[in-house]
């Protein structure tokens, strides 16, 4: 088992930063890639990032690319999310997920899940 906590979700004015934070525990060695996603209440939950967990192989949505950052601290089993340039389309609950599949945008490839940290932009 993996577990994974999320934060540094919170309030931010539309063009400011964030960063999202994942721990993972419990058998990390387990882990090909690691994830995050995004849901809006009422739609699908939607790739956001991944990056491969042993090598900085990184993958993100068009929607983010350019604003957002993937990265790990290997010290701390901590994946980050660098948000910048947020929009208010950006707002949603990010969750943060660990699989051992080479499939990184999909979420059936991803066998452990966060609880969820929730981003609000305002315009």
């Amino acid at each position: 088992q993996v577990q994974l906590v999320e934060s540094g979700g919170g309030l931010v004015q539309a063009g400011g930063s964030l960063r999202l934070s994942c721990v993972a525990s419990g058998r990390t060695f387990d882990i090909y890639s690691m994830g995050w996603f995004r849901q809006i209440p009422g739609k699908e939950r939607e790739f956001v990032a991944a990056r491969k967990w042993s090598v900085a192989i990184t993958y993100y949505a068009d929607s983010v690319k350019g604003r957002f950052t993937i990265s790990r601290d290997n010290a701390k089993n901590t994946v980050y999310l660098q948000m910048s340039s947020l929009k208010p389309e950006d707002t949603a609950v990010y969750f943060c997920a660990a699989g051992r599949s080479t499939v990184v945008r999909e979420q059936y490839a991803y066998d452990y899940w966060g609880q969820g940290t929730r981003v609000i932009v305002s315009s």
